[in-house]
């Protein structure tokens, strides 16, 4: 053997055992082999960011599919929860214009039977189902009886602002009543007899269960016999309220269009210590009242009486009524759409898995 640690009968190595190899920080990886296990990178057997792990696939590559499918999600509750605002408000829209509204009560023209500051909801359904009856609180539109008649905007932007104001209660129109009928087309309506009560088609009306305390029936004589087609109305709070005996002279003789009647008021719904049912008394039920009387003759309210404010649409609490009840209906109708396209989705799935 030579000091150079050759072996007979070989050659000598191409290499000295203190030579270094060549530098592995300069080889590459085989795609898929790994790369001989350097520090900081996957070697044999190792795997990289799979399918399942939670990042993004590196700079240039497409997120994993879990990923992916969460922000899916994500997108669709959005577009689920917009679905269902929508919806809510549509639904708001159409239940305040055809069926149920709120109203705030501002004025004293209907104490006790309505304090200032009550919520009351209104029935705009009943009047398609059964006639106007005596001893109904009724809400009433006075433009062009009571009220000069101002027309309505005609800009659809801005009736629909007005709209989306009256669902949550911040809107306010003068022009708007509340006052309970006496009269009906063709009664005989008198202040008042011997006994001071006011008289329909002769019979007495007995008040006490609905007048305000210490009221007369009506401190002014009147007559009339109310025209086709129109309401005789008055507040219960007779000594205070600018009612139909305020508007003798007006077209009508202080009478108000059926045509004008936007509901009738029924329950009482705020604050909670006022709730309850506004029924028709009894006094009203009387078979007599339906005899109609003749003759008739109008008379000047002489004595000045306290107009109030106008009703108002019931605030934030009463008002919200509307909205409330759209999102009641809109939750299942989101809840029924997303089901159905879950469904057409499953079965879209299925076709194509079975094509495959």
């Amino acid at each position: 053997m030579s000091g150079s640690g050759s072996r007979e009968g070989f050659g000598s190595p191409p290499w000295d055992p203190a030579d270094r190899v060549s530098e592995l920080e300069d080889t590459r990886a085989i795609p898929g082999r790994g790369n001989g296990g350097q520090p900081g990178q996957p070697g044999q057997g190792e795997q990289g960011p799979g399918p399942d792990s939670g990042g993004d696939g590196g700079a240039g590559q497409p997120p994993s599919p879990r990923r992916a499918r969460k922000r899916r999600r994500r997108r669709s509750a959005l577009v689920e929860l917009l679905v269902l605002g929508v919806i809510a408000v549509v639904l708001a829209l159409i239940i305040k214009t055809y069926a149920i509204q709120a109203f705030f009560i501002p004025s004293a023209s209907m104490e006790n039977t309505l304090d200032i500051g009550d919520r009351v909801l209104i029935n705009k359904l009943v009047y398609d189902f059964r006639g106007i009856h005596r001893g109904d609180i009724i809400v009433f539109d006075g433009r062009g009886s009571w009220d000069p008649d101002t027309p309505s905007s005609s800009n659809i932007f801005s009736r629909l602002g007005s709209d989306l104001e009256g669902i949550v209660g911040i809107s306010h129109d003068s022009s708007i009543n509340i006052k309970r009928v006496i009269g009906l087309p063709g009664d005989h309506v008198v202040c008042c007899n011997a006994k001071g009560q006011i008289t329909v088609n002769g019979v007495p009306l007995s008040e006490q269960s609905y007048l305000y305390p210490g009221n007369q029936p009506s401190a002014q004589p009147f007559k009339i016999t109310v025209p086709s087609g129109r309401l005789w109305v008055m507040g219960d709070h007779r000594a205070v309220s600018y009612d139909s005996r305020g508007h003798l002279g007006d077209p009508g003789g202080g009478t108000i269009p059926e045509s004008s009647v936007l509901g009738r008021a029924f329950i009482i719904i705020w604050p909670p210590s006022r709730w309850g049912i506004l029924n028709i008394p009894a006094t009203f039920e009387q078979p007599q009242l339906n005899s109609p009387a003749a003759n008739s003759s109008n008379a000047a309210l002489a004595a000045a009486m306290d107009n109030g404010t106008p009703l108002r649409q019931g605030g934030a609490v009463a008002a919200g009524l509307p909205l409330a009840l759209g999102f009641t209906g809109a939750v299942p109708l989101t809840w029924l759409q997303h089901r159905a396209r879950r469904r057409l989705s499953a079965r879209r799935k299925r076709r194509q898995s079975g094509q495959r």
